[in-house]
């Protein structure tokens, strides 16, 4: 796909892990490395508490993206993304940056219990099949509200799905109403979606997600989340820059 996003250059290894990886630059210092090994010290980061479930948490979102077929990288790439605007917020709230970041990894957790068939459609869900899906924010809240020290991180996975203008789900929830940190989500995990190859089409560029997220500001969006984006924008476009290609053989 030929966008700002995708890089004709050769292969080269990770400096950090040696995968063999179509070359991605450290923003840095300009080294090759892959998206893993950069968003490692940055998920670190933002759970530098010590939080007894962190690995537990962090192993249930990357077996979530396995099953979904994805890199194994979405949620902890939507999670780092998300916190960037969030300190913009909290720049000095250790504990609450960790229950966004925990919040954002584990949003879609309750899809465990999605069959895959309707998990894995890539066509349109039919109204039954739909109904099943609607129930995963609920169901990812009934699991992570279980996890100790994580009563913010659960409701903010309860709430991912809703829309700034009460046309979401589970509970149709309004402006504020939702949780801070599920309105900065929604504007980072839609710039995710539709910068990301899917199998039914080719990922956008960073400007197209843009001026959809920007149409969509005060409908879908919080104007404060999507102002916050664009304050952001240059850290963003280097970390959707980041995404790696498909291992090299």
């Amino acid at each position: 796909m030929k966008d700002s996003r995708r890089s004709t250059a050769s292969a080269a290894k990770c400096r950090c892990c040696g995968t063999l990886i179509a070359s991605r630059r450290d923003p840095e210092t300009g080294d090759p490395l892959c998206e893993r090994c950069f968003l490692e010290p940055l998920a670190a980061e933002c759970t530098s508490g010590g939080d007894p479930n962190a690995g537990f948490a962090e192993a249930l979102s990357a077996a979530l993206d396995l099953r979904e077929h994805e890199t194994g990288l979405h949620s902890r790439r939507v999670a780092c993304h998300t916190v960037v605007l969030a300190k913009r917020f909290f720049p000095h709230d250790e504990r609450r940056l960790a229950q966004i970041y925990w919040g954002a990894l584990l949003h879609d957790i309750g899809k465990i219990g999605v069959p895959d068939h309707i998990l894995l459609k890539n066509e349109a869900l039919d109204d039954d099949e739909w109904a099943v899906m609607r129930r995963h924010p609920d169901d990812g809240h009934h699991l992570v509200s279980r996890l100790a020290g994580m009563a913010e991180a659960a409701e903010m996975v309860r709430c991912h799905e809703e829309r700034y203008d009460g046309t979401g789900y589970p509970r149709g929830l309004r402006g504020e109403a939702i949780p801070l940190g599920a309105r900065l989500f929604a504007v980072i995990d839609t710039l995710d979606v539709m910068t990301s190859d899917r199998p039914y089409r080719k990922g956008l560029s960073f400007d197209a997600a843009k001026a959809e997220i920007l149409r969509m500001s005060g409908v879908q969006f919080d104007p404060v989340a999507v102002d916050a984006f664009i304050a952001d924008e240059a850290v963003l476009r280097r970390m959707v820059q980041m995404k790696c290609e498909q291992e090299v053989a």
